[in-house]
């Protein structure tokens, strides 16, 4: 095959290729020919194009999230590979693979005036794994520390990393040279370490009240398992959020929903002795207030990160081993004297607050964020992947129980809504024979735009945007709602016609501007194989009052 003559791309290629990498995502450049030559001549990766840099991050994670893979991202020199940074905080903080092959000029040449030049060695810091910098002149020097960085790689907690390679001209020769993996590299393997407890450990958890509180990405059968018995027992209670994966009908579903409907008077009936908490991010506020005002006896933590651990500032124990290790093993050992009834306060009021949800929506319908997500609840289809825009979207979401058979993602690294978009193309790109539907934000879907210019558009991809002309999220926080710079500094309020955008792009579009009209497009939308977006107009002068008038109903019905 015709790849690069360059000694240090061929020494990459060799290691993606022991490591299992399949996947590299590309964006148009000349300093990273080398590499494009390289991998498009092999017959063992695939390679993707996206020319925006910050979109082409975003992908990847959408590919690496649903893959549980690396996925190599490879760009030009120059500012660049800094539009990869929003990517890879995210994949920092949501301990998902990403491989950053960034080309650059030669040190020598760096600070020099040169065109598409900046300081790209360790340019990421704190916010990937690790970092190598090497040159093309020095390529078999630097052989050994290659080997190294492609093995750290593959050890937990998994984050992004980067390399850096330093190209000189000429980057378009070639040789014929024949790469084929040579050894199995260090692959990736579950930690086999047996867990384990003290006597005296087990015995603590078996008269306290035990709250359960799993995070995003919990997804396993094992744990379900494993928590569903640990549930049994009258004195747990398992507290769950859409975007873990894990949820059952025996636990507490919709956390913002229960929560709002505690008595402040009656708070402390509600705190566990023993707060344990799974997975990553919680998207709750309230249930961080909750917990932070009323700190439990103890709190104990369960995943393999060394970040983000203490998001109670009360961190007593933190066990570096698989949920599931821990659940069965307590489930095996742990005498629950269950003499207390600790579930059936949280669960009676859970059970209370959800039997009045349908007496809510049988009064007159409102074009409204809420009537928009109650229409969805009832007629998204069976066995996909939802894909959530954060802020207001990700939150109402968690207002109603999980879908059965759907599997839910949200960007919970960093919250932001920078690349939603690209995400769930990725996502979709990555699993081709499965439903995947993005719901967005008219913001969060014009900010990332770009999404759009992907060719070719992924066919099992079906977008829905709220279109409420601003960010409305800001007008049911506090603090910003009662703001005087609301509209224009928080809100940002604009004229954009999401419609316009997405038909520039070539997209086929449905559109729905009242609440009657809301669940009949949904229908039509979903069984129009050709549609890729909806657009709902919902109020944002209503959307605030009507999520007041939810909860004050669930209080007070």
């Amino acid at each position: 095959m015709e790849i690069s003559n360059k000694p240090v791309v061929q020494k990459i290629i060799q290691e993606c290729l022991n490591h299992g990498i399949k996947h590299i995502v590309f964006s148009p450049g000349s300093r990273n020919a080398p590499f494009a030559i390289s991998f498009d001549a092999h017959p063992e990766f695939e390679t993707h194009v996206i020319h925006d840099e910050r979109a082409a991050a975003f992908y990847a994670l959408g590919m690496s999230q649903t893959l549980q893979q690396t996925v190599a991202l490879c760009c030009t020199s120059g500012s660049a590979v800094l539009n990869y940074f929003p990517a890879v905080s995210e994949a920092f903080f949501r301990e998902q693979r990403l491989l950053i092959l960034s080309a650059d000029r030669p040190k020598r040449l760096i600070n020099k005036g040169h065109g598409q030049t900046i300081m790209q060695d360790n340019v990421f810091g704190k916010h990937v794994k690790a970092s190598l910098s090497v040159e093309d002149t020095e390529a078999e020097t630097k052989f050994d520390s290659i080997e190294s960085f492609f093995g750290e790689m593959q050890e937990q907690p998994y984050r992004p990393m980067h390399l850096n390679i330093h190209l000189e001209e000429p980057l378009y020769g070639v040789s014929h040279t024949e790469i084929q993996r040579n050894k199995a590299g260090n692959q990736l393997k579950p930690n086999l370490k047996a867990f384990s407890l003290t006597k005296q450990e087990i015995q603590n958890f078996g008269d306290k009240k035990i709250l359960v509180l799993c995070g995003q990405g919990s997804e396993d059968l094992i744990l379900k398992k494993a928590l569903v018995d640990f549930n049994k027992n009258s004195n747990v209670v398992v507290l769950n959020e859409n975007t873990s994966g894990i949820n059952d009908g025996s636990f507490v579903n919709c956390i913002d929903r229960t929560l709002n409907s505690i008595d402040a008077k009656n708070e402390k009936r509600f705190v566990p002795d023993i707060l344990i908490t799974i997975g990553g991010a919680i998207v709750s506020k309230r249930i961080k207030s909750f917990f932070i005002r009323n700190a439990p006896k103890q709190h104990i933590v369960i995943n393999k990160s060394n970040i983000g651990i203490d998001l109670f500032l009360r961190l007593d124990s933190h066990y570096k081993c698989s949920p599931s290790s821990f659940f069965e093993l307590l489930n095996r050992t742990a005498t629950m004297l269950n003499n207390k009834n600790f579930k059936a306060t949280w669960n009676q009021l859970d059970y209370l607050v959800k039997d009045r949800i349908p007496s809510f929506f049988n009064r007159k319908q409102t074009n409204t964020d809420l009537e928009v997500f109650h229409a969805l609840y009832h007629t998204i289809p069976e066995k996909c992947t939802i894909h959530l825009g954060n802020s207001s979207i990700v939150r109402y979401m968690q207002l109603f129980d999980p879908i059965p058979k759907i599997h839910y993602e949200c960007n919970r690294g960093t919250s932001g809504i920078d690349g939603c978009t690209s995400t769930a193309l990725g996502s979709a790109t990555a699993s081709p024979n499965t439903q995947h539907i993005f719901i967005s934000g008219d913001v969060s879907f014009i900010y990332d735009s770009n999404a759009m210019w992907t060719n070719p558009f992924p066919q099992n991809l079906k977008i829905i945007v709220l279109d409420n002309k601003g960010g409305g999220i800001f007008k049911i926080i506090d603090g910003s709602k009662s703001s005087d710079q609301l509209e224009r500094y928080f809100e940002a309020k604009h004229s954009a016609n999401v419609t316009d955008i997405a038909k520039g792009f070539g997209m086929a579009v449905y559109a729905a501007k009242k609440s009657q009209d809301y669940q009949e497009k949904i229908i039509d939308f979903f069984q129009d194989e050709k549609a890729q977006l909806l657009v709902l107009e919902t109020d944002s002068i209503e959307n605030p009052k009507e999520l007041e008038r939810f909860f004050k109903h669930l209080n007070n019905a």
